[in-house]
Parts: C-alpha cells; structure tokens; sequence
C-alpha cells in the first residue's frame, strides 16, 4: 500500500541486514514495549506525577510520535524510523531537521534492544539514516550528541566517522546534563556505497526541497 496523502510512510532505507521505514500506529504499541530501560527520553521533558518511570517514558514516546506528525514542516521535522533486523522490530532511529531547507543539517537519536546489541546494528542504522539523508535529502552535515558516559553511542558515532565538536550542558530532571557533541560533514562522509534508499522523490516538498 502507498500513502499519496503523506509519502513519508512510503520511505525506506536499508544499510546491510538493517531496514529502517517510518513508525506506523500500529508499531506503537510493540515498540513502546520493546524500548529498553536505558534508552533515555529527552531529559528536558517533564515526567507526569503518579506515573511509575515506565508508564512515562511509554507515554512519552506515544506523544513524540504524534507530535511529529502533527507538527511537521520543512523548517522543523523529526522522523522516527523504525528499525527491522530479519523482519523484527528491534529499535527506533530518529532524524531532525530544523530550519532544514537553509541549513542543510541532521541530528539524530536512537535505541536498540539489548538482545540484538553487538553486531554491529548501532552502526548500520545509523548509516541507514545517514545515507538517506547525505545521498537523498542533501545535508551537508550530520551532527549528534551523547552524554560522556555513554560510550556505546559515542562509539558508534566515532566509527562512522564523526568528530568531536565541543562540549554542552543541557537541562535535565536531576539539573544540568554535560553533552558531548560531535558533527560529521558531508565532504567526509564515506558509507554512501553500504546504503539503499527509496520513495523519496515524492517526499521532498515535505523536506523543502521541490
């Protein structure tokens, strides 16, 4: 089935065994179930009162998808790309835009399950959501950040081929968090060859980019 009304479902990107394709509704339930219990939420957003940590962050990520959706313009988008490795969901890779069409730049999140983790997933994902956006959108440069202990995502992040590029304190529930920041130019950017990518034409008005 193809979705004229809202080709952004219709995208796809894969990179080795890992495809990734836009969350769907109905992905939501099994995914908010499979999100492990170290994939952090955006430390900036509140946590509702009477609500254990797991009802929060499953209501949190409910209502990211929606506000994607629903908010969505070339000047401020965030993708959720569901992520299958031999058919099954195993985690979600994000990829944000803003002020997109005049900046030409992505950031990006993720998470995957702890049963998968290891095999070299993390990098293939985020090389799947990269070539989509190097090799189809345009973006002159890829930008992520993690905090300094999390060297599972800066690992990846390093393998890929990003640099350091300063440091950053964000707020947090506990105060402030400090941010490592790395960036990956387009000119730099070497895995376009590992990865395929389709329904994109259609997309691009939704990028700015008709």
């Amino acid at each position: 089935m193809t979705y004229a009304d809202w080709p952004l479902f219709d995208l796809w990107s894969r990179c080795r065994e890992v495809e990734l394709r836009p969350v769907r509704e109905a992905d939501l339930p099994e995914l908010a179930a499979l999100e492990p219990e170290d994939a952090e939420p955006d430390p900036r957003l509140a946590m509702l009162p009477g609500l254990t940590d797991r009802q929060n962050k499953q209501r949190l990520f409910h209502q990211g998808y929606w506000r994607a959706l629903g908010t969505w313009s070339p000047q401020s988008w965030v993708l959720h790309l569901a992520v299958r490795h031999e058919g099954a969901l195993v985690g979600v890779q994000t990829l944000e835009g803003d002020d997109f069409p005049e900046l030409r730049t992505v950031d990006s999140a993720s998470w995957l399950i702890p049963g998968v983790r290891g095999r070299g997933l993390g990098v293939a994902m985020r090389t799947a959501a990269l070539g989509l956006a190097f090799d189809h959108l345009g973006a002159l440069a890829a930008i992520t950040s993690a905090a300094l202990d999390n060297q599972a995502s800066l690992g990846v992040s390093r393998r890929i081929g990003y640099r350091d590029n300063g440091l950053g304190f964000v707020h947090s529930r506990e105060g402030r968090l400090l941010l490592r920041h790395l960036r990956l130019p387009a000119d730099e950017w070497t895995r376009g060859a590992e990865v395929e990518a389709g329904g994109v034409a259609p997309c691009l008005p939704w990028f700015g980019l008709a």
